[in-house]
């Protein structure tokens, strides 16, 4: 009869957040701040059909890094949860709070349950009608949920990108301050040696949460509306302005003759 090896829960719980952990490591960041119209969501992704950012309801977004089935079933399940409540009660009792409480329980009962955890992180924003009214909820792999104040990082090296936005971050800043803020957080690590990158436009996912649309407030920015938010274009017409020219050196003062002194 063969033995089966004993392994005690704290190891076996060790061993499942290490292996989520690495997962979601190996993916690309997602960045999201408020800023002074609204949410900002800024994701690096190549592919143009499988999104990191999508709609949940009205003024709710989703973010996610990881396994893309695995977050891609979570939204979906949020999608219908949402529509549900909206539907049999009222559109304001849908609450980003209330869908990260969902998601919260859900990520507890597959981590302590299954057998293998889910590799994701994901986040639930809700825009305000003003930044300081912004809610912000990462939830990770193992079902903790965080209420973060002004911006979020998630997947790759969070820490390192999260370190220049907490130094850099305005909830004052217009789309394009923080959209270049962002991207700049995202190529600061990766690089060759530790150098900067250059992200193109065609690499990112952006979205946003607009304060001031009524209904649904959720819009992708993509094409030409993302590249001028990136490179906005010189004004034409316009002219640098010439440097100021040195004074010339005063010219001497012409030397007036002594009058005569008079002879006594």
């Amino acid at each position: 009869m063969a033995m089966q090896f004993y392994a005690s829960p704290e190891q076996i719980m060790r061993d499942r957040s290490e292996y989520a952990r690495k997962g979601i490591a190996r993916g690309r960041s997602v960045v999201v701040v408020s800023y002074a119209q609204g949410v900002l969501f800024v994701a690096e992704n190549l592919s143009t059909t499988l999104h990191k950012v999508s709609e949940i309801y009205d003024r709710i977004g989703f973010a996610a890094v990881g396994r893309y089935n695995e977050f891609e079933n979570l939204r979906s399940a949020g999608v219908r949860m949402a529509d549900m409540r909206g539907y049999s009660y009222d559109r304001r009792d849908v609450t980003g709070r209330a869908l990260a409480s969902a998601y919260a329980q859900t990520l507890g009962n597959l981590f302590g349950e299954s057998g293998k955890p889910l590799e994701v992180e994901i986040c639930i924003a809700e825009v305000g009608t003003e930044p300081a009214a912004d809610e912000l909820y990462r939830l990770t792999y193992d079902g903790s949920v965080q209420d973060e104040p002004g911006f979020l990082v998630m997947g790759g090296q969070a820490e390192a990108i999260a370190t220049l936005l907490k130094d850099r971050h305005s909830e004052a800043h217009t789309l394009a301050e923080a959209l270049k803020l962002a991207v700049e957080a995202l190529g600061s690590v990766g690089g060759e040696g530790g150098a900067a990158r250059k992200i193109a436009a065609n690499q990112l996912e952006v979205a946003i949460l607009d304060r001031a649309r009524k209904g649904r407030a959720f819009r992708r920015i993509t094409g030409n509306a993302l590249t001028t938010l990136l490179d906005p274009p010189a004004v034409p017409g316009a002219k640098e302005e010439p440097a100021a020219a040195e004074p010339a050196p005063a010219e001497p003062a012409a030397e007036t003759p002594a009058a005569d002194e008079s002879a006594e």
